[in-house]
């Protein structure tokens, strides 16, 4: 079981909300990337999920406190539009000091994980952050390979070079945010460049399949794209 999550000061300005595991010791630690809709109930119950699954876990508040309704799709891509990478990486830096700190995480051996928006952040972070992150999982990351993104955002298949750690990639295949061509041309990046990763995809999911509270919500998907990903993190972390 879990400590109970709770809201944390990261630094310069950013919070977070970080649970952990009970009981003595050190625990592998997991950096999770919020979807479009901000830092919700889904998130705060995530980061828990992940201390009952033995890591030190934290999700960075990158929109500061604004959090859209899973219906309200124009504000959400309002904010997106709004962040910057470089900016996403400085705060991320910020919430893997708050776990060297923590004396019950395990900063050496820390994952990072993101859903929606917070997928194209993980795929980014592996490679930017390469020396900070033994696993990633981005869960259909929009915007890492398609041939212009809808939103302007620089487009992410020239870092894969730069990646250390083994990735997992989890995808619908009824996704109408990235097709079945996005998949190959990430796949053929990754695999040109000799990198450990999976490319997975649910027959019959769509974008947000991993989130309970949307309408998109897959149970089958999610359940196994949970088991694979925990077990997948145990692993290279050295649980």
């Amino acid at each position: 079981m879990s400590v109970r999550g709770e809201w944390v000061e990261l630094g310069d300005g950013l919070r977070g909300y970080y649970a952990r595991p009970e009981g003595a010791g050190q625990f592998p630690s997991v950096v999770i990337y919020i979807e479009a809709y901000g830092l919700n109930d889904h998130f705060k119950r995530l980061t828990e999920r992940f201390a009952d699954a033995g890591f030190a876990a934290v999700t960075p508040d990158l929109y500061d406190g604004a959090v859209y309704a899973y219906d309200d799709l124009p504000n959400a891509i309002a904010h997106l539009k709004r962040m910057d990478d470089d900016t996403v990486l400085a705060r991320t830096e910020r919430a893997l000091d708050f776990l060297a700190a923590r004396e019950e995480a395990d900063w050496t051996s820390v994952a990072v994980i993101g859903f929606c928006m917070g997928g194209r952040y993980a795929f980014l972070a592996n490679a930017a952050l390469a020396s900070r992150f033994k696993a990633a999982a981005a869960f259909y990351g929009g915007g890492i390979g398609p041939v212009e993104d809808a939103f302007g955002r620089k487009t992410l298949l020239d870092r894969v070079g730069d990646m250390r750690a083994p990735i997992q990639l989890w995808y619908g295949a009824e996704d109408p945010f990235i097709r079945p061509e996005e998949h190959g041309r990430i796949a053929e990046a990754l695999s040109r460049a000799g990198k450990q990763y999976t490319l997975s995809v649910f027959s019959g999911a769509t974008h947000g399949f991993f989130c309970e509270d949307r309408e998109s919500y897959d149970k089958d998907a999610a359940r196994k794209s949970w088991r694979a990903t925990t077990a997948f993190f145990h692993e290279h972390l050295g649980a």
